[in-house]
């Protein structure tokens, strides 16, 4: 049926929620059925008139179709506006000095920093590795439960002092039942630039990237 054939395109072009949808297109299926339904209907025979569920039912897609239309239209509305709120909040960190889930860092001037957080106190071993993967340096610390900052000197265990980088440390931790204890590491940097064509945007801190849920805290000059 003619009326049927519109509104199944109409309908199909609304399914597409992945893509754009065309406006255009479901105005004019509308437009081509409500022609259709006015022409029918002058023209039906009256030992045999339309069913009247019929197009009643073919309306009412049409106007969920319609409301699909809008809730796509709003859920684009709040993505956009969402997406121009992370790379506000992503802004507002340029300059500023930030803790972040992280396992490299830079070191400099034979410095490298890193903070550990024990859920209890443990002896820790730790690992660090240069860019490449190569073994620098490998310690066994006592660790206190909470936060606690970590600084190498740059000098690995035969004493060599290696060069400045970028450096990965990986701590575990053992209690004094030898039961494993969960260290995560993190990382303190500035914030020197945001790249906004990522979604999320990706701050640059010492020329590693992180995204905004890997803040844990911002640090206020002077400490």
């Amino acid at each position: 049926m003619a009326i049927a054939a519109a509104v199944s395109a109409a309908t199909s072009t609304a399914s597409s929620v992945a893509s754009a949808v065309d406006k255009q297109t479901i105005a004019s299926n509308f437009q081509t059925f409500l022609t259709l339904l006015t022409t029918q209907l002058k023209n039906q025979n009256p030992l045999d008139p339309l069913d009247t569920n019929q197009f009643t039912q073919q309306l009412v897609q049409f106007a969920q179709v319609e409301q699909q239309m809008k809730s796509n239209e709003q859920l684009t509305t709040l993505v956009a506006l969402e997406k121009s709120a992370q790379a506000t909040t992503a802004l507002a960190y340029v300059g500023s000095t930030v803790v972040v889930d992280g396992t490299t860092a830079a070191m400099k001037n034979s410095k490298a920093d890193w903070l550990f957080n024990s859920s209890k106190p443990s002896t820790a071993t730790i690992t660090i590795k240069d860019s490449t993967g190569q073994n620098a340096y490998t310690g066994t610390f006592t660790v206190d439960a909470g936060t606690q900052a970590f600084t190498w000197d740059g000098r690995g265990n035969d004493g060599r002092l290696w060069p400045d980088g970028k450096y990965t440390l990986t701590a575990t931790g053992l209690d004094a039942s030898k039961q494993p204890v969960a260290i995560s590491t993190e990382v303190q940097g500035l914030v020197d630039s945001i790249d906004l064509t990522q979604n999320p945007p990706l701050l640059s801190i010492g020329g590693q990237n992180y995204s905004l849920n890997q803040i844990k805290r911002l640090v206020r000059s002077g400490g």
